[in-house]
């Protein structure tokens, strides 16, 4: 770039997608007079999904405005609890985040899964044609014009991430609602309708079954409800003092 000077500060929020140099107040980033000021700030490191507002001079701008000589910019954070206008809140999270989904899912939270990675074109798409969030740790992925809306994941832990997202979306929690596997509704079933996917032992000792209305597979309180109970509670827990 070879043009116009401007001075862009960004929120701490955002420094972790910018270098150190840029992270202590407003610096000088030199434009080339034509490009939009959404696209200066992805330039720099920033996917527009992780900005809350664009303010130059004091005065709020879109994305699309052209910076011009002097200007001074501040690059604000999203606001929380975000807002996604137009559907229903539900997400879509790429390969790298299978554990997410499930304790989403989990949740009652509606989150489609791509279990193999069919490519930044075609999890952009379905983001479009299905009005879903895109979830991800890929600052490429989420720069893609054609995504619906999109979020950063910030953590590589599972517990924090799924604290951020909720934190970040407020999503309704409906947990036990929603098969871990595919997403699908649960429906409650009784022990004839589930025989062919227990063990004996399990026969004998659950009565409580519910059963996935998309793929069919069976659910009950075994070995690992204590872990999962604990994960539940732990996100109603935060949402009750959060509200």
């Amino acid at each position: 770039m070879n043009g116009p000077e401007i001075h862009v500060e960004f929120a701490p929020g955002l420094h972790v997608f910018v270098p150190h140099t840029r992270r202590r107040g407003a610096t000088a980033v030199v434009t080339d007079g034509a490009s939009s000021l959404g696209h200066v700030v992805e330039s720099l490191g920033v996917p527009l999904t992780e900005v809350g507002a664009l303010v130059v001079d004091g005065r709020e701008v879109p994305a699309a405005h052209v910076p011009r000589a002097g200007e001074s910019v501040r690059v604000r954070a999203v606001e929380r609890p975000q807002r996604v206008p137009g559907a229903p809140l539900r997400f879509l999270l790429d390969v790298h985040l299978g554990t997410l989904a499930r304790r989403l899912r989990l949740l009652g939270v509606d989150a489609a899964y791509e279990s193999t990675d069919i490519g930044d074109p075609a999890l952009a798409a379905r983001s479009a044609a299905e009005k879903r969030v895109l979830l991800s740790r890929d600052r490429g992925l989420l720069r893609r014009r054609e995504l619906w809306a999109g979020a950063f994941v910030y953590s590589t832990r599972p517990d924090d991430q799924l604290r951020d997202v909720l934190d970040r979306f407020h999503p309704r929690l409906r947990p036990w609602t929603r098969c871990t596997a595919c997403n699908g509704l649960l429906r409650q079933a009784t022990k004839d309708e589930v025989a062919d996917q227990l063990a004996h032992g399990t026969q004998r000792t659950y009565d409580v079954f519910a059963q996935c209305r998309a793929c069919g597979r069976a659910y009950w309180k075994g070995a690992h409800h204590d872990q999962l109970e604990a994960i539940v509670e732990q996100a109603m827990s935060t949402r009750a003092q959060g509200s």
